[in-house]
């Protein structure tokens, strides 16, 4: 059973999203575009027996996250790209420490403190590992506020899975612009929630063995052990985790286009007028960033013949497309940056260039 749909900015739906979650638990600070995320959750916790907290600054929010997930709650913050740097030690430990906790960055304009307006470019950042050592963060991406409602409340069950920091990557336009939304009352988890049994709460010698939370391991071969351990469990993420989304590739089309977030709405919006005169272009649009829908992108890649990337960005994203069909296979990419937006009648004219590029190769 559904709520009637409401309409609602897109950082107060993610911040309603996580307390329907079960997320009784948030530790931030300021920073546009991301700032009615927190003041929503100043607001709402209270009001459902949660604590808010306004650290004093991204660094000591992040070890918050670290100790609340440790003693087994869920837990949730929100930042914007410099804010999110900040967290990185944080992450890398909680990586290390098997704590799920769930990130929220509505990514805004860099490098530096850069700019307030929406951006793409921390996707190296999330899906690479910003922190140190070998952990890999699982990256979820929404084009919509329902969809952003939607992945932040599976983000909660995936976390507990798999005992691992989950990202919602957005841009600023998602944070910002406003759209209908409804809640599901009858939401079951997309995964089996396991006890957590690992928590440190509390230990009186009888019940289960003693809990330690940690992430330092002085004997190089329990180190080495830990890591292994680690890698399976993101080698099952890739295996179970990939998610996106298919327009018209079940029909014939000559070029191929890859795009996440926001862009891939954009996109979508050309591709459906440029069909409608005939042209044969189809859309992948990655919602999983990590694991990211590799086979799927290089079996569509192929049938095209021919690939763009579009992103908010210089070019990131387009590395991993890259990867997925090979030095050889020709990929283009349009990107903007400094918080400049995709315009529908920009990405028609760049898909209508590269469909004349393709032709003219014959």
């Amino acid at each position: 059973m559904s709520m009637a749909r409401k309409l609602m900015k897109g950082s107060e739906a993610i911040g309603e999203a996580a307390i329907r979650a079960n997320c009784k638990l948030f530790f931030g600070y300021p920073i546009t575009p991301q700032n009615e995320i927190p003041e929503y959750m100043s607001r709402r916790l209270p009001q459902v027996g949660g604590t808010f907290v306004q650290a004093e600054s991204e660094v000591a929010a992040s070890n918050m996250l670290y100790g609340a997930s440790g003693a087994g709650e869920r837990v949730f913050t929100s930042s914007s790209s410099p804010g999110i740097s900040l967290m990185q030690e944080a992450v890398s430990y909680m990586a290390g420490s098997e704590l799920p906790v769930v990130i929220v960055n509505i990514m805004r304009a860099g490098p530096g403190l850069g700019g307030i307006l929406p951006s793409q470019a921390d996707y190296f950042q999330s899906t690479k590992g910003g922190g140190h050592g070998d952990y890999r963060l699982l990256v979820l991406a929404p084009a919509s506020i329902q969809e952003a409602v939607d992945l932040v409340q599976d983000a909660f069950d995936l976390a507990d899975y798999y005992r691992n920091p989950v990202v919602i990557l957005a841009d600023g336009l998602i944070g910002q612009m406003m759209e209908p939304v409804e809640f599901k009352e009858d939401r079951q988890p997309c995964k089996p929630l396991p006890a957590k049994n690992w928590a440190t709460t509390g230990w009186n010698g009888q019940g289960r063995p003693r809990a330690v939370v940690n992430s330092l391991f002085l004997d190089p071969t329990l180190l080495e052990h830990h890591n292994e351990k680690l890698t399976a469990k993101y080698a099952d993420m890739s295996k179970n985790e990939v998610r996106y989304a298919e327009y018209f590739t079940d029909e014939d089309f000559d070029l191929l286009v890859v795009a996440y977030g926001s862009v891939a709405r954009v996109c979508l919006s050309a591709i459906r007028q440029l069909r409608a005169e005939g042209k044969k272009v189809a859309l992948i649009r990655p919602i999983s960033l990590f694991p990211f829908p590799t086979d799927v992108i290089e079996a569509a890649a192929k049938r095209a013949g021919r690939a763009l990337v579009v992103e908010l960005s210089t070019g990131q994203m387009i590395e991993d497309v890259r990867l997925a069909v090979g030095k050889d296979f020709p990929v283009a990419f349009h990107g903007r940056t400094g918080g400049n937006l995709v315009t529908p009648d920009e990405a028609r004219e760049v898909i209508l260039a590269q469909l004349a590029a393709k032709e003219a190769s014959r």
